[in-house]
């Protein structure tokens, strides 16, 4: 029995009826919203073998600007925060509290928390890179940045942003910010990149997380000690001992020469020289 024939096919009532416009449209929105042609199940052979053209085109963009970027720290956070509230300004001193460490500082590139740890990196002299993505409502580079990539997909920017970095700063932010740092998280819980230090950074707002990750520790859902894998605190100080303790002794981070761009194969260096 087909299934059309099968009495206990439930049928589409007019309402939700699917007709010809309605495929065009939706064929239409794919072709201008590569991202949804990929994830909307298969398409067709040539679909296919162009999304993974323009995966590799995000990879290999960011590669390049990122190659000299040097040793970095990633600052996450929300796009939402004004400048001159708390926690702007506690991003903002972070930032630049990481690059007088002489980390490069790695951020989404747009506004709000990312333009912060941009801002302190850039005013405090050191290496500040965004890393953009395009979305429907443009969003564009905050002007701090000294060098951008715009990536195409959410998946390939979140490894750029951790393919570089020794340490993770999570500001306040919203759901985005909460998928980077448990996305970083897992990656350090199953040993695919090293035990670099997560500092979060905002006791009042992100407490009743940390309370739920305890809970999840308690449950058994998560292991004992992976609560720890997470630093807690306000106070810059504290912050940074711990990313000098953790990230700069930890991983015998020290002074070296970066390599050098060449430009036979179109390749330029950082605009400023720091060196950890």
């Amino acid at each position: 029995m087909t299934a059309p024939d099968c009495p206990d096919s439930p049928q589409p009532t007019e309402e939700h009826q699917i007709d010809e416009s309605a495929i065009r449209e939706q064929l239409e929105f794919e072709l201008h919203h590569s991202d949804r042609t990929l994830l909307s199940g298969p398409s067709s052979r040539v679909g296919e073998l162009c999304t993974i053209g323009r995966v590799a085109w995000d990879f290999l963009k960011a590669f390049r600007a990122l190659h000299f970027a040097g040793p970095a720290v990633t600052i996450f956070g929300s796009a939402r925060t004004k400048p001159g509230t708390t926690y702007y300004e506690l991003a903002r001193t972070m930032g630049s509290e990481c690059a007088k460490l002489g980390f490069t500082v790695i951020t989404g590139g747009g506004p709000g928390i990312m333009e912060a740890g941009n801002r302190g990196a850039h005013e405090a002299g050191g290496r500040s890179i965004g890393v953009n993505i395009e979305l429907p409502f443009e969003q564009h580079v905050n002007p701090y940045v000294d060098r951008s990539v715009d990536m195409h997909y959410f998946f390939t920017r979140k490894t750029i942003l951790v393919k570089y970095s020794y340490a993770f700063i999570v500001m306040p932010g919203g759901a985005g910010t909460m998928d980077e740092m448990f996305e970083t998280m897992t990656l350090i819980q199953t040993k695919k990149i090293r035990n670099f230090p997560i500092i979060l950074m905002g006791k009042d707002y992100w407490k009743p997380l940390m309370d739920f990750v305890y809970h999840m520790a308690e449950a058994g859902t998560i292991s004992p000690e992976d609560p720890e894998l997470i630093f807690f605190t306000d106070d810059p100080e504290e912050a940074v001992a711990h990313l000098k303790r953790h990230a700069v002794r930890q991983f015998g981070l020290r002074e070296r020469r970066l390599p050098k761009a060449k430009s036979i194969l179109g390749e330029s260096e950082m605009p400023k020289q720091q060196t950890v």
